[in-house]
C-alpha cells in the first residue's frame, strides 16, 4: 500500500508522515475565516475536544463529507466541542472568497478557515481532504484519519472520529485511533530542490 511508504522514512503515525497519537496538537494563529474574523487555536481555549479537518471546496470526496459534519456538530452541540474547517488548497476555487460561498452553500455551522501557507496542513501532516484530527482537552491528538468507514453514507458502519468523541466524554480508551484518509490529495505548493 503506497501510504506504508511513510512509515519507513518518519518516526511518526502508521499512516501520519508528521504526527502520532498522543502527540500535542500543533497550534495556528491569524488564519483568516469565512466569517472575516481572524482565528487562532488559542481561541478554543475553553473547548474540552477539538475536531480539525482539512477538506476543500472543489474535492468531490470533501464535499460528500460537509453534510456528516454538520450532522457531527449538530450531535455534540450541547457539548463543549468545536469543529474547525481549514482548507490547504491552492488555487482561485479553493480561495477565502470562494471559501465564504461554499460554507453558505453547505450551511457550515463550525469555522471554515484558509492556510494560505500551508503551514498548518504541513504541521499535521495531512495529506488528503478530508482528514480528521480528533484533540483532547490536554490539546494531544487521539485520533487522526478518515470521519468513518465508507464514502457512500448508507454503507457506513464505523463512525470512527463519533467513536473517538464518545470515548472522551465517557472517559473512555478509544478503540481505533488511528486509520488512513481517503480522498483527494492536498495540492501543495511545489519547492524547487537546491542545487
Amino acid at each position: 500500500m503506497l501510504l506504508s511508504c511513510f512509515v519507513v522514512t518518519v518516526a511518526a503515525g502508521e499512516f501520519n508522515p508528521t504526527l502520532s497519537i498522543g502527540d500535542r496538537a500543533p497550534s495556528w494563529s491569524q488564519l483568516a475565516g469565512t466569517d472575516g474574523k481572524p482565528h487562532s487555536l488559542d481561541d478554543l481555549k475553553s473547548s474540552e475536544i477539538i475536531v480539525v479537518y482539512f477538506t476543500s471546496n472543489t474535492c468531490p470526496y470533501a464535499i460528500d463529507y460537509d453534510n456528516r459534519v454538520n450532522n457531527l456538530v449538530k450531535e455534540f452541540q450541547q457539548h463543549n466541542i468545536a469543529v474547525v474547517a481549514i482548507n490547504s488548497n491552492r488555487g482561485d476555487a479553493e480561495s477565502l472568497e470562494s471559501m465564504k460561498k461554499h460554507a453558505l452553500d453547505a450551511k457550515f455551522q463550525h469555522a471554515y478557515l484558509k492556510d494560505e501557507s500551508q503551514s498548518v496542513a504541513k504541521s499535521y501532516g495531512a495529506t488528503y481532504t478530508p482528514e480528521f484530527f480528533v484533540i483532547n482537552k490536554d490539546r494531544k491528538i487521539v485520533y487522526m484519519g478518515s470521519l468513518d468507514d465508507s464514502s457512500d453514507p448508507q454503507k457506513v458502519q464505523i463512525q470512527y472520529a463519533v467513536d473517538a468523541i464518545q470515548g472522551l466524554l465517557a472517559d473512555h480508551s478509544i478503540e481505533v485511533t488511528e486509520t488512513p484518509a481517503v480522498g483527494c490529495t492536498i495540492r501543495y505548493k511545489r519547492t524547487r530542490r537546491q542545487k
